[in-house]
């Protein structure tokens, strides 16, 4: 269902991209409007998608944390930081109380993110114009963990409304005249990935005066920590980039949709690039050889042999060893990267794909 649900997204959101940039010719205001519209409610249903899909993995036993020391602090200023936009169409106070002590928790950074992401998103949400919003990371060194709770002034939740908070597919706001959107699957995917982390979360709110929820999060002090990190070291670099001229780069481009293949290579060619396109792993391989390419984007589900298979095969062969190879996938599940890695590309994006991170990504892997 992932595949089958972000394949036709990734060719709405990455033609829209191609028609913002106006690759195919210049638009009209209007026409830059309405595309605009498109891109943002394309990537309106991406992010309904995930969370369906988030939930059902969840519910089926599939997701498998992985769990190491994460910096409470350091992902909670990230956090802020991806809501600030959103914060400030509202023209919304963001306030962030943190504990000066080094907080950290024995966590999956990506899921900590997401928690915290939500309650965020749904205290803006929720919170009328000129309202106050509040991340708080306190330790609690008699209880032994971290509690990190998002406060706002909006407009709260009634007494009676409480039982329905964590129930997946249920907005309170619910009703034929409501005027907040949502699935309803926001608090139930965090209750769920709080759980999952040993933790437990509670909530104090009064309709009309504002809620706030705490999460709280084992916390691993100093000596429980099984090794010293940093940031630096959560982060993976791209090659260090230098100014190229693309018209001397070749790229082939492996998918087995014609619509995506097009609308890639269309963009890529307009970017001045050299485009060779191949439909399967079998094509990939032999065209490859015939080519040698500067680098390669593989999709990796296709028929007659798979991208990891085709990936394999280019990385056996000497001559082909150090060409990069990006995987492009729309299954996107926690494993799909270190899959795709352990068969011998360099690097790894989810689609729906942003065609300038494709860009960007392309071009330091070229330098």
């Amino acid at each position: 269902m992932s595949h089958e649900l972000r394949t036709p997204l990734n060719a709405i959101l990455g033609m829209s991209e191609v028609l913002q940039e106006g690759i195919y010719g210049p638009l009209n205001v209007q026409q830059v409007k309405s595309v605009h519209t498109i891109e943002e409610s394309g990537r309106h249903l991406l992010e309904l998608i995930n969370d369906i899909l988030e939930l059902a993995k969840i519910e089926a036993g599939k997701i498998k944390l992985d769990l190491i020391p994460v910096s409470a602090n350091w992902v909670g200023e990230s956090c802020l930081r991806l809501v600030k936009d959103l914060a400030q169409k509202k023209q919304i106070k963001l306030q962030a109380a943190f504990d000066s002590n080094t907080l950290t928790v024995q966590a999956d950074e990506r899921y900590l993110k997401q928690i915290l992401l939500n309650l965020l998103g749904n205290a803006i949400k929720f919170t009328p114009n000129g309202g106050t919003v509040q991340l708080e990371i306190k330790g609690d060194t008699q209880q032994q963990v971290v509690n990190l709770s998002v406060s706002d002034t909006g407009i709260g939740i009634s007494s009676e409304n409480m039982h329905y908070l964590f129930k997946p597919f249920v907005q309170l706001d619910g009703g034929l005249s409501r005027q907040h959107e949502g699935t309803g699957l926001g608090l139930a995917l965090v209750y769920r990935l709080v759980v999952m982390h040993g933790g437990h979360i509670s909530v104090t709110s009064h309709s009309g005066q504002g809620s706030c929820f705490t999460v709280a999060l084992p916390w691993q002090s100093a000596t429980d920590s099984s090794a010293d990190f940093s940031i630096d070291e959560l982060v993976t670099p791209l090659p260090t980039q230098t100014n190229t001229t693309t018209s001397e780069f070749v790229i082939l481009l492996v998918d087995d949709n014609q619509i995506i293949t097009e609308t890639i290579a269309d963009y890529l060619r307009a970017k001045g690039y050299q485009v060779i396109l191949a439909h399967n792993g079998v094509q990939a391989v032999k065209k490859a050889k015939e080519s040698h390419p500067n680098l390669i984007l593989m999709d990796v589900q296709m028929p007659e042999m798979d991208g990891l298979e085709a990936t394999r095969q280019i990385r056996a062969d000497t001559e082909m060893a150090e060409i990069p190879i990006i995987a492009l996938t729309a299954l996107a599940r926690p494993h799909d990267k270190e899959r795709c890695l352990e068969a011998g590309a360099n690097d790894y994006l989810s689609k729906p794909i942003s065609f300038k991170g494709l860009a960007a990504t392309i071009k330091a892997w070229l330098s």
